[in-house]
């Protein structure tokens, strides 16, 4: 599976470069060091799409074996999914991993499956992100970059579930070697030296419109795999449009930065009950939850307390807005939000529904 995904990645790109201005005979070079020089791969770059394939899955246990542990809480993970909604391709290059991500390598386990549709109308049903920094190895032999991979993990027993993939479920447990609830997915690298920030490099609108003209070519290319989107059955949040294959890297940056703004808190969980409540209860110290710190503001006035007002039944995210703001300290704009906070009684149950879920890129 990994290895059809890579192939099919690789082809595109290198269709892409074909019908391009890139020198002869280097297409296929430049769609590996575009590809997988930006996940960290070193060249020389591997003959066909089965190499990486295990390289990546490499990767992918390396994160499961040494990655921090994180749980994301439903209100937290709601903000972030407002906030990855409003980013822009541009935005990801001022990522400073240094100062950003929380850990080096990191494994953040989502509170439901992330439904994405691509650009082919393929559906995948997320449930965790991991990351560890990297090295990018980048079109010419000596330009390398600090760099953050990003791992996506499907969901076994997520929404997602056409006959093939039962089947492929089926078919491993009955041979002994069952699929575990994390498998593996996609794997996507992000600069991390806030590239683009400097005056005398292109700036993040111009690196927007250069990232949806590569998009653009790249989904004409894709275009005779292109399949209908099926129904996935009942899942409350909605399905996030990703044409562009950008999601995870969204969602991640908008965590990271949320989590430096302070916006979220990451504290240990909670010590474990004592007594018979104890049961079902399990407490991990090597686990951290991700929570929003600003959840239920009080709405009252002393006008209005002791009145009759509106009682609402729900918890739900306020939409938030970016802001690049200038630090003078260090002579540099970041990324930050106005918001959000989590409306409604603490007691009610969170809604999370299409609108706040649903992005869009033009």
């Amino acid at each position: 599976m990994v290895s059809s995904n890579l192939s099919n990645v690789l082809s595109d790109m290198h269709q892409v470069l074909l019908n391009s201005d890139a020198p002869k005979g280097s297409e296929w070079d430049l769609a590996c060091s575009m590809i997988l020089g930006k996940l960290g791969m070193r060249p020389p770059w591997p003959s066909g799409p089965d190499t990486a394939a295990e390289w990546q899955l490499a990767q992918d246990v390396r994160v499961l074996r040494s990655a921090e542990l994180m749980v994301i809480s439903p209100s937290a993970h709601a903000a972030v999914m407002a906030a990855a909604a409003t980013i822009e391709p541009g935005d990801l290059t001022l990522l400073s991993r240094d100062r950003d991500v929380v850990t080096p390598t990191g494994l953040l386990v989502l509170p439901e499956p992330v439904v994405c549709v691509n650009r082919t109308g393929s559906q995948s049903d997320t449930l965790a992100y991991g990351w560890q920094f990297t090295t990018q190895h980048q079109i010419l032999p000596t330009a390398q970059y600090a760099g953050v991979r990003i791992s996506t993990f499907m969901d076994r027993d997520g929404p997602v579930q056409p006959d093939d993939w039962r089947a492929a479920v089926t078919q491993a447990r009955v041979s002994g070697h069952p699929l575990p609830r994390l498998v593996p997915d996609g794997m996507y690298g992000m600069r991390g030296d806030r590239p683009g920030s400097m005056a005398s490099e292109p700036s993040p609108e111009l690196l927007t419109q250069k990232h949806k003209e590569l998009q653009a070519a790249l989904t004409q290319a894709s275009v005779w795999r292109s399949e209908p989107v099926a129904d996935i059955g009942e899942w409350a949040g909605g399905r996030v449009e990703d044409p562009s294959d950008d999601f995870a890297c969204r969602y991640m940056f908008a965590f990271w930065r949320l989590v430096a703004q302070g916006i979220t808190t990451t504290a240990p969980t909670f010590p474990a009950p004592e007594g018979p409540r104890s049961i079902g209860h399990p407490h991990d110290p090597d686990i951290r939850v991700v929570r929003l710190v600003r959840q239920i503001p009080d709405q009252r006035t002393p006008e209005t307390r002791g009145k009759q007002v509106r009682t609402y039944h729900h918890r739900w995210p306020v939409r938030m807005h970016k802001v690049r703001q200038w630090y003078p300290s260090t002579q540099e704009h970041r990324l930050i939000w106005r918001g959000p906070y989590i409306k409604g009684p603490a007691d009610a149950p969170l809604m999370l529904g299409e609108k706040i879920y649903t992005t869009h890129s033009g």
